[in-house]
């Protein structure tokens, strides 16, 4: 059982899962992706093999897993993303990172301020439990608040959903939704939001991609998964 991120889940986890289980017919993996929280919650208590997060674990995490006497082990498996998106009738092309983080603040609030109309900024962000939201905060907003008016969603696919019926939305989305139709990626200090700009950490949104499990108390099938997913093939299918 895999419980926690999205970032993992909406797309990377059933293409792993499908290869891995081609593989290995006499297993059967249950996928649950309600945020990198949730996951950490349900690995704590006992209701999940394989906790999925887009975050290191947070000071809360760890004092709950230290009451309870768990160890925590993080297993690196790539690195992932974060595109900073705008509908594909907003002319701009790039903004700095300092611009970025007004907006998400909402220190700055209309496209005037970057050289378009005179229109509000929307703001689309993901809910509080997924692990991008504080990872977003930590990469790109100092870790200052959201705006007010920012809107939390559940998935990306809402936020490209958002951002494509909106000409002035701005939202952010993972790497699998950042060429979506309807929507554009902005360079972020001039970076164009590529793979190999991730993959070389050029690109200031990105961060390590983790599946945690309970040391010492790793079922096999569990431990033989995370082999699989480092593993070439698994990587191959992670970089697509």
């Amino acid at each position: 059982v895999i419980k926690g991120s999205n970032t993992f889940g909406e797309s990377l986890g059933p293409r792993l899962i499908e290869e891995y289980v081609k593989l290995n017919p006499e297993t059967s993996i249950e996928l649950e992706s309600k945020g990198s929280a949730s996951g950490f919650a349900a690995l704590l208590a006992g209701e999940c093999d394989i906790a999925s997060s887009s975050r290191p674990a947070n000071e809360d995490e760890t004092r709950l897993a230290r009451s309870r006497e768990i160890k925590m082990t993080s297993s690196t498996i790539g690195y992932y993303g974060v595109a900073v998106v705008v509908n594909e009738k907003n002319p701009l092309t790039n903004l700095k990172d300092s611009d970025v983080r007004d907006i998400f603040t909402g220190a700055a609030t209309s496209w005037k301020s970057f050289g378009g109309e005179e229109e509000p900024i929307r703001v689309f962000i993901r809910d509080p439990v997924s692990g991008t939201h504080l990872g977003f905060r930590e990469l790109a907003m100092e870790n200052k608040p959201y705006a007010g008016s920012a809107v939390p969603l559940k998935s990306y696919e809402e936020i490209v959903d958002a951002v494509r019926k909106d000409p002035y939305a701005i939202g952010y989305v993972g790497m699998n939704h950042a060429s979506d139709e309807g929507l554009h990626a902005l360079r972020i200090n001039g970076i164009r939001f590529t793979a190999d700009n991730v993959n070389d950490q050029a690109y200031p949104y990105a961060r390590q991609l983790r599946l945690y499990t309970r040391r010492g108390d790793e079922a096999k099938p569990a431990r033989r998964f995370i082999r699989f997913v480092q593993s070439k093939i698994g990587q191959n299918i992670l970089k697509e």
